[in-house]
């Protein structure tokens, strides 16, 4: 049975045809597409590719942390990412004395590189369908709580036998197709990993969040980190006595630049899509989901704005949870635009409907009005925990007082939690932390229903009167209100704290009276779509319905290819390509943060001292839109062209095309990438750290 359909659905997908440049797609697999890339464009083999016996591009390519892309762009280990995905790292090293977030960084030796501890990056090794092992005695007739056991079962059994062939290795059996294909796939993770370079905010946020998810793009996404490995290339913790890593492959780099129509190719780690969601899974994103995640975002962002205004070291301290915050509440913004511009629920309900009645008495019979059901039972649980996630969770006070509760209960405890706690305090401003909790805590009254509110919240409420009355009491009676009583504290202080019991009592709630039917519901959800996957995969093929099926994206490394093409987001506007630095200069404002540049980068302008970054006009290029189909993860990965080599890294999409996590419009969805030619020059001119260049291999110079 097991192989049966694996043979049905590998049938089913070698006879559907792509269209446009939509896709994410395997790259093991990607000699079924090898043939429509190289029609397109592409010069090189499925092998060049992925290969387990030789050195191929996906050696070139790492999982960032733990959700982005990088690339080495040299034998000694010298990586690209964006400047957002190291963000964090340089604003650890960040103080009021030694701002990188405002200077830049740029270690002139190995010997000033940045160490930093918790920061690895992945390889991988090789992936393989695995559906029937993982299946191994598994019956059709057994439960879904029996099928589940015997994957989690299966899947342990296999990763244990696989992470024991070499140092560094660790594995994950995934889920495609709904559960109706299982890879595995295996990784050597390296976890010396030491920054080399970033610019300046001004450069590598130009633009801000005025700017994000927008075209055309002026910003300078990047930053620079080195894999170091033990003498013998293997993965080891810091050591000074570590080594730069030697890379299988690295990325050449091209500067004979991106024209309309060339084809782009980007490797990488794309985090999360629904592409084959329900109308009624949509309608609840667009309608319901949406709209007031966005709203309790809009309330504290603008509550760190203007802090974050008052204050450099504030500014500081908020920098990446600011940019953490406002990266998903402009995205929503796009998406709920995009969904409705191209009617989505409409479009999927009138799919269902037809798909309906193909499969009326079949083995599909009902699915798509079983998933409906079960999206009807569980919104009112996933209401409740949008608002849990985007309101008592987002407590920082509470946060750090249930993570040492939790600290001080191991064996070492009372260290761990003095490490927590310098860590936090670094980063926290109480004020902030407090406005939010009366912003966020007010809406959650508002639009909660009684039965989706936890008993403890009734009570205090009651008890204090009113939600700034509670939070007057909390931020001034919880001993994390004080650095220095916190550091003192034990186990049995930390518990009775109020800021530990309101995280505490929600994380109680949540797990007896939210996540036991929500995790039943999307169980049930599951087993409906793993059907309807398959149901939709049969349909298209049978009914000559025109549809490219491609597994949704979950965090492992996938290929999109497309080529470089502008867009119209509105009757009588065409926006091109590309950008350049003549686009920065016209934003450039020293009255407004997000686009006041260095004097430096006047300077160098002002003398046209561009070296040899510059495009046919003589502009030093800054960034290029594609039709790649791309979402978050993909942050950082290689753009590459038709000879395969590093025309550009991505970080971004439009802002109208960012529903493509849930349909892909190839009229408006782009991706935005940064032209290595722009980074290039900010090494070379602004940084002065031409002893990089010279460890990169270029074409075209």
């Amino acid at each position: 049975m097991k192989k049966t359909i694996t043979i049905i659905l590998l049938s089913i997908l070698a006879g559907m045809t792509a269209y446009a440049d939509e896709g994410m797609w395997l790259p093991s697999l990607i000699s079924q597409r090898i043939g429509d890339m190289q029609e397109k464009g592409f010069k090189l083999s499925a092998e060049d590719i992925y290969s387990v016996n030789q050195a191929s591009l996906k050696d070139a390519v790492v999982l960032f942390g733990r959700g982005c892309t990088g690339e080495l762009i040299s034998p000694e280990g010298l990586l690209l990412t964006n400047h957002h995905c190291g963000y964090g790292q340089i604003q650890k090293h960040s103080s009021v004395e030694h701002d990188y977030l405002k200077d830049g960084f740029w270690a002139m030796s190995r010997d000033e590189e940045l160490p930093n501890p918790g920061l690895s990056v992945s390889f991988l090794e090789r992936m393989e369908d695995v559906t029937d092992l993982i299946l191994k005695g598994y019956d059709p007739g057994m439960s879904e709580d029996e099928r589940v056991s015997i994957v989690k079962n299966n899947s342990k059994a296999l990763i244990d036998e696989v992470t024991k062939e070499g140092k560094g290795l660790r594995a994950t059996v995934e889920a495609l197709y709904y559960g109706n294909q299982y890879f595995l796939f295996l990784y050597r993770q390296y976890d010396d990993v030491r920054l080399v370079g970033a610019p300046p905010s001004s450069i590598g946020k130009f633009g801000g969040d005025t700017d994000n998810w927008m075209w055309p793009r002026h910003t300078g996404d990047f930053s620079m980190f080195r894999i170091y490995a033990d003498k013998d290339n293997n993965p080891a913790e810091y050591s000074k006595d570590n080594v730069p890593y030697r890379p299988k492959k690295y990325f050449k780099i091209s500067l004979e630049g991106v024209q309309e129509g060339d084809f782009t190719f980007i490797y990488g780690f794309p985090g999360r899509t629904q592409e084959y969601i329900h109308s009624e899974g949509v309608r609840y994103i667009e309608q319901v989901g949406d709209p007031h995640k966005i709203r309790l975002r809009t309330l504290r962002l603008d509550i760190m704005n203007k802090h974050q205004e008052q204050s450099q070291k504030v500014r500081i301290q908020y920098s990446s949870k600011n940019a953490n915050v406002a990266n998903a509440w402009k995205k929503w913004q796009g998406e709920m635009k995009g969904i409705r511009k191209m009617k989505t629920v409409q479009n999927k309900q009138e799919f269902e409907k037809a798909f309906a009645m193909w499969a009326a008495n079949g083995e599909f019979d009902g699915v798509t009005e079983r998933i409906a059901q079960i999206y009807h039972d569980l919104e009112p649980y996933q209401f409740a925990t949008d608002y849990y996630s985007e309101t008592a969770r987002t407590v920082e006070l509470a946060g750090i007082a249930y993570k040492i509760a939790g600290l001080l209960k191991k064996e070492n405890g009372k260290e761990l939690a003095k490490e927590a706690l310098d860590a936090f305090y670094k980063d926290y401003y109480l004020p902030i932390d407090k406005e939010c909790f009366i912003a966020v805590m007010n809406e959650y009254e508002k639009n909660v229903p009684a039965e989706f509110k936890p008993e403890y919240y009734k009570e205090s409420l009651a008890s204090y009167g009113s939600i700034d009355a509670w939070a007057e009491e909390l931020f001034t009676s919880s001993l994390f209100a004080d650095p220095a009583k916190a550091a003192e504290a034990d186990l049995e202080t930390v518990t009775s704290d109020p800021a530990y019991r309101f995280y505490h009592e929600y994380a109680k709630w949540y797990d007896e009276e939210i996540l036991p039917l929500t995790r039943q519901l999307n169980q049930d959800l599951q087993l409906a779509y793993r059907d309807y996957m398959r149901g939709q995969m049969v349909y298209c093929r049978t009914q000559r319905v025109p549809k490219a099926f491609y597994p949704d994206a979950n965090l492992t490394l996938r290929v999109a290819y497309g080529h470089v093409k502008g867009y119209s987001p509105a009757d009588g506007t065409y926006y091109l390509p590309s950008s350049t630095m003549k686009g920065i200069m016209e934003k450039d404002n020293p009255e407004i943060f997000d686009y006041n540049i260095p004097q430096r980068y006047r300077e160098i302008y002002a003398a046209k001292d561009f070296g040899e970054w510059t495009d046919a006009t003589g502009e030093v290029p800054v960034c290029f839109i594609a039709t790649n189909h791309t979402t978050g993860g993909n942050s950082g990965s290689p753009v590459i062209n038709a000879d395969g080599n590093l025309i550009g890294i991505n970080f971004d999409r439009v802002w109208e095309g960012t529903m493509s996590d849930i349909v892909f419009d190839p009229e408006i969805c782009r991706n935005i990438s940064l032209d290595i030619r722009y980074v290039m020059f900010i090494i070379d001119k602004l940084a002065g750290a031409g002893h990089l260049l010279d460890e990169m291999t270029f074409v075209g110079r």
